[in-house]
């Protein structure tokens, strides 16, 4: 199966954004997939905001997006687009560093005023680093993700099920099977 590079853009550690793709990272590990997670927070601040292509945190990085087949970004929207600290990422990146890859565009945030951050911020970026395949992404209402006090995420039934048909869509992209978890999410 395929390598998905699994990167969140927000800066918070307690991110809900980070926690959603945690989430549906379990969804694609099952349907036969090897997940690795990037937290764009933990790279070194000094690097991304210096530009620093050479620094050895964002070699690594870099070198993720190569290894990966497909890769999920996830972020939390901020003044109608995607945050700054994804996109300060995405600057050091090569220029077509998404070049043959399947890509999941994920996105969160407080209203549904933002809900068309993925497709005029976000994916037009994603556009230009020549991706195979963009599949169809999905906005996620803050209010629809909650965390217990125990860290367990529950996701309000709708988004659960739109979240599980984008995340199938975007395993059938990459060769996946299909998910026999979809009538049990």
């Amino acid at each position: 199966m395929a390598t998905v590079l699994s990167v969140s853009g927000s800066p918070s550690a307690t991110s809900r954004t980070a926690r959603l793709l945690r989430h549906l990272d379990h969804r694609l590990t099952a349907q036969g997939h090897t997940i690795v997670p990037l937290d764009v927070r933990t790279l070194p601040p000094e690097a991304l905001l210096h530009a620093d292509f050479g620094h050895p945190a964002i070699v690594a990085a870099t070198r993720l997006f190569e290894q990966a087949d497909g890769v999920v970004i996830g972020t939390p929207v901020y003044k109608a687009a995607y945050s700054g600290l994804l996109k300060s990422l995405l600057d050091l990146l090569p220029q077509y560093a998404l070049a043959g890859k399947t890509v999941l565009p994920l996105a969160t945030g407080g209203t549904t005023a933002h809900v068309l951050a993925i497709d005029y911020a976000l994916r037009p970026v994603l556009s230009s680093m020549n991706p195979a395949h963009i599949t169809p992404g999905w906005f996620t209402l803050d209010k629809d993700i909650t965390v217990g006090d125990d860290g367990t995420l529950t996701v309000a039934p709708a988004a659960a099920e739109a979240l599980a048909q984008v995340t199938d869509q975007f395993s059938f992209a990459l060769g996946g099977r299909p998910s026999r978890l979809a009538a049990t999410a």
